[in-house]
């Protein structure tokens, strides 16, 4: 049987870099330098970029300059700039920063959700309903991410019920796309076949996307096989910048440019020129003094290096 015939002809990427990879950041960016990673990000053509977060700058430094950013990035036609949204606080200022797209998250563990932000999974998707009615008043995209789909730090295995009740409770709320996330990145290839078909089964499979962390390297596996089942959306982060805080040894996300090598060499369309994408990783792991941590990028620039 040829495999790759039932594999996606086209895969949408929601760039996470600029937002879920940098807001882990210790060291301070300027939005100048933001700024300059969103546009070259779009300029590469990624159809999704996750620019912003509207969340206490007490508990997100990182993210104190959202505003800043949304003012000064430019905007291609077609392309989404995504914010983060935890209240109607947070809805506001995204609304007022001309945000196509706002995300609200929740957890599939219990145990995560109230570690994270304390309270209980039932309670933190009560308080985005009016956040989902305000964003679909105003015509905005409504994106859902459910964090720890896969595995949650404090306990342990979660089941597949959970994963799809949460689905189930953000597909009510009016969410247009939903991300099921591997936040501590232990997922399997099987295991990942088993979430999204579960998760599949209360919201259209077209509308689902795949947020995996590479901290045990099964990252790109899990995508694979997270294609297999006819997931064609997934998120990445340019030069694997990222992780999460509140889940200890965490690594980064899923680096970009590792995808994308992955998914031209299936002669999958992404519309993303990856030789830009490694250009963008450069430029923000020189910002932070570090060698970026996709393998491809780094086997790409070296190759451009003779």
């Amino acid at each position: 049987m040829n495999q790759q015939a039932s594999l996606p002809k086209k895969v949408k990427i929601v760039e996470v870099g600029p937002r879920d990879g940098l807001q882990n950041e210790k060291e301070a960016l300027s939005a100048e330098v933001k700024i300059e990673l969103v546009n070259r990000l779009a300029r590469a053509g990624i159809p999704n970029v996750e620019a912003a977060s509207f969340v206490s700058p007490k508990w997100v430094p990182q993210m104190a300059t959202s505003a800043e950013v949304m003012a000064g990035i430019e905007r291609l036609p077609g392309t989404i700039y995504s914010a983060l949204t935890p209240n109607m606080q947070g809805f506001e200022a995204a609304l007022a920063s001309k945000a196509d797209e706002v995300v609200i998250f929740g957890s599939a563990s219990e145990a995560f959700s109230q570690k994270n932000i304390n309270c209980s999974i039932a309670e933190s998707i009560a308080r985005f309903e009016p956040v989902a009615k305000a964003a679909k008043a105003n015509g905005l995209r409504l994106r859902g991410s459910i964090s720890t789909a896969f595995g949650c730090p404090y306990q342990g295995e979660v089941p597949l019920d959970a994963v799809a009740d949460v689905v189930r409770r953000m597909r009510d709320l009016g969410c247009d796309e939903i991300d099921i996330a591997d936040t501590i990145g232990v997922g399997t290839a099987r295991q990942t076949q088993a979430v999204m078909l579960a998760a599949s089964r209360e919201f259209p499979l077209l509308q689902l996307s795949g947020h995996f962390h590479d901290t045990y390297g099964q990252a790109l596996a899990n995508i694979y096989a997270a294609l297999e089942v006819g997931v064609a959306i997934f998120h990445s982060s340019v030069s694997g910048l990222g992780g999460c805080p509140y889940a200890k040894g965490a690594t980064g996300n899923v680096a970009t440019e590792d995808v994308l090598y992955l998914l031209h060499g299936l002669g999958i369309e992404t519309g993303i020129d990856l030789d830009q994408v490694v250009d963008a990783g450069q430029f923000i792991s020189q910002q932070l003094g570090r060698k970026g941590a996709s393998r491809a990028g780094n086997a790409l620039l070296a190759k451009r290096a003779g």
